[in-house]
């Protein structure tokens, strides 16, 4: 285990949000220590991509395939993203699937608005060129580290602490860039008998992050279950004839199959990767379900029963197979074995939290993410512009402390 880190800001979260707070702060001037603490093997959280360790040819976008620009000005960190080579544009095909089986090519929904971009060479690119923007001096980075425990320690310094209590590191100032630490379902969905940060507030006295508190329990998430297919050269060939690239359902089209959108990913080796994401129903009902290769069901200790794993694959795979009955033949398990993730909180229903809430001076604590209220709410953008407010906020507070 590495010595506990001690930085100027600690940053729970390596998702789109928290990579690119990291990398304003350091635009903006901070030299400061920061802390990056994240429960996978990896940055990106949703704008992840699954990699082989046996195939290094394989990519696989399981979670946001693309980032979409809709409000203006664009994002501070759009342009050094597309100059750095980390973001391209996209332009492929999209269509929606309306009722049973009518196909209408070249309507998007709410993700497929505005300027399209694609992490060059997976999403998960997004990520890792965030903290290459940030610069390695002074950032330390903790992946596979689930952090339960959050307080002040007799020093005024935040204290993070694992599920065992042992110390992991202090800061000055906190950052969460998602709300798990802070939002009711992690007693859900993890069992948790209290909420870490609600835990930790309720002896500072600090009005304004207990409004802050409120109002995230009362915000809502969708959930998703995603199915990870990968198909030979052969089977791959009608997959990759489909006319679109991503497939959303239209809200009867994920009633009748319980599939919210499809993405079509070809391999340069001419394999085709399918990734299907669940509707928030079909995922509400099986919340518990991980997925073998869960980096939470792995730090949780908790064990995967193999066969609920497979009845929710099972299910997929049958919706899938039904959906595009049209336009590809059959699906045989056997040559294409499938995986299965879980997003806890894929989405955020509206309203969010309000922009003005992002920092509590008082107990020095800051919030950002795709759940602030602001434009891009819900998708990739608002992480990236949720993070370049707080990061503007929060470069004069740290200037002036210690760290």
């Amino acid at each position: 285990m590495p010595a506990p880190a001690r930085a100027a800001v600690a940053v729970i979260g390596a998702g789109v949000a928290g990579c690119a707070l990291v990398a304003q702060l350091r635009h903006l001037g901070f030299s400061g220590a920061i802390s990056l603490w994240e429960t996978g093997r990896g940055p990106g959280g949703r704008a992840g991509s699954r990699r082989s360790r046996t195939d290094a040819g394989l990519v696989i976008n399981h979670g946001a395939p693309l980032l979409n620009i809709t409000g203006a000005p664009e994002p501070a960190l759009l342009q050094p993203l597309l100059a750095a080579g980390v973001l391209e544009s996209w332009a492929g095909p999209v269509a929606m699937l309306e009722g049973e089986h009518r196909l209408n090519i070249g309507r998007p929904d709410a993700l497929g608005l505005g300027r399209l971009f694609q992490g060059r060479g997976g999403m998960d690119q997004l990520g890792q060129g965030l903290l290459r923007l940030a610069g390695g001096a002074g950032l330390d980075i903790r992946y596979g580290m689930l952090v339960r425990h959050l307080g002040l320690g007799p020093e005024g310094w935040w204290q993070l602490r694992g599920g065992d209590g042992k110390l992991l590191g202090e800061a000055r100032w906190l950052v969460l860039s998602g709300t798990l630490l802070a939002h009711p379902r992690c007693q859900l969905i993890l069992g948790w008998p209290d909420v870490p940060l609600v835990e930790a507030a309720s002896s500072l006295g600090d009005w304004q992050l207990d409004h802050v508190l409120t109002t995230l329990a009362g915000v809502r998430f969708e959930a998703r279950s995603n199915l990870l297919l990968v198909f030979a050269q052969e089977q791959a060939r009608p997959w990759r004839a489909l006319p679109f690239r991503l497939l959303n359902f239209d809200a009867a089209a994920q009633q009748r199959w319980g599939l919210r959108r499809l993405s079509i990913q070809p391999q340069a080796d001419g394999r085709c990767a399918v990734v299907a994401h669940s509707s928030h129903t079909f995922a509400a009902d099986h919340l518990d379900v991980y997925g073998a290769r869960s980096a939470m069901a792995r730090l949780l200790q908790v064990p995967v029963e193999a066969s609920r794993e497979d009845a929710v694959i099972r299910s997929l795979l049958e919706a899938v197979r039904q959906c595009l009955a049209p336009w590809v033949p059959g699906i045989d398990p056997s040559e294409v074995p499938p995986q299965l993730m879980r997003w806890g909180a894929a989405f955020p229903q509206p309203p969010g939290l309000p922009a003005e809430l992002m920092v509590c001076e008082a107990s020095r604590v800051g919030f950002c993410g795709d759940v602030i209220a602001a434009e891009g709410f819900g998708r990739v953008e608002g992480a990236l512009r949720s993070a370049e407010l707080l990061a503007g906020r929060l470069a004069p507070q740290l200037a002036n402390g210690p760290g």
